[in-house]
């Protein structure tokens, strides 16, 4: 009963006027469910630019169109290319952001896939280039533009990445893989469905180690990773139909709405010093 009302609360929103007024912020998957309302929250409460940095262009199109509809507000929300399956892709989004943007106040990373077949996409399962190479590449790519944006413009940038809570009842499983995790969650005989929470396990790994590289001493930037609890979203519609109806039964129980779901990816965006390399569930850092 306590994990559902957790999950079921009304979080605070976080972000308000006085702390996203005039800054700059990328939200990749931001056409739909989380980032598409973390993207909305962002031009009504008074950013300079909003990047949403989707897959689809035509899909993004319509999600700016609604977001200028809800909001009152036009030309603050741009649509961005970037997809998290070919390296090129981020690679040419990035160079687009250092050379275009004037700063970074935060990147939310919060695009990813729950594939439900083996799919491949640069020589490793999507789930894995997407979830957490293609994730951490980005990260990195542009963390050197956000470190100077912090000293140009006196901010704190963030670099919050989207995972799950999920993934740690993965255990029995990742201690076969550990070892050598990027070849072991590909193996064959690991149910495709497995992929995604160890996918995002291996993510939380390597965040947790990244951050022990770039102290905000040293960058001026904040990373971390969010953990928005149980969602209504459709992330889970490429699952086979048993896990598929028991994911919607959780939802219709304890799942929050994708509105309050996104109020953790902005309070990871604006979250103090001491949020850097941990983990955030309920907008508090966990264990």
């Amino acid at each position: 009963m306590t994990d559902q009302i957790i999950q079921s609360a009304n979080l605070p929103l976080c972000v308000t006027k006085e702390t996203c007024t005039g800054g700059t912020y990328i939200v990749t998957g931001a056409n739909t469910g989380l980032g598409y309302e973390a993207a909305k929250h962002l031009v009504s409460l008074g950013a300079s630019k909003v990047v949403l940095a989707v897959r689809n262009i035509t899909l993004g199109a319509k999600a700016k169109a609604e977001i200028e509809a809800a909001t009152g507000t036009s030309n603050i929300a741009e649509v961005w290319e970037l997809d998290l399956a070919s390296y090129d892709s981020v690679k040419s989004f990035a160079k687009k952001a250092i050379t275009e943007l004037d700063r970074i106040d935060a990147l939310i990373e919060n695009a990813g896939v729950a594939a439900g077949t083996r799919v491949l996409a640069e020589g490793h399962l999507i789930n894995i280039t997407v979830n957490v190479l293609s994730t951490l590449l980005l990260a990195v790519l542009l963390l050197p533009k956000m470190s100077e944006s912090a000293k140009k413009f006196g901010i704190l940038p963030h670099l919050a990445i989207v995972s799950s809570g999920a993934s740690f009842a993965m255990e029995a499983d990742w201690n076969t893989i550990k070892d050598d995790p990027l070849v072991g969650i590909e193996r064959e005989d690991l149910p495709a469905m497995k992929t995604y929470p160890l996918s995002k396990l291996l993510e939380i790994f390597g965040v947790y180690y990244l951050a022990t590289l770039i102290p905000v001493s040293h960058t001026g930037v904040v990373v971390n990773l969010v953990d928005p609890g149980l969602c209504n979203t459709e992330l889970s519609k490429d699952a086979p139909p048993p896990l598929r109806q028991h994911i919607l039964e959780m939802q219709a129980k304890v799942g929050r709405t994708p509105e309050v779901g996104s109020r953790t990816l902005l309070h990871g965006a604006i979250a103090g010093k001491e949020s850097h390399g941990a983990l955030l569930q309920s907008c508090e850092i966990s264990e």
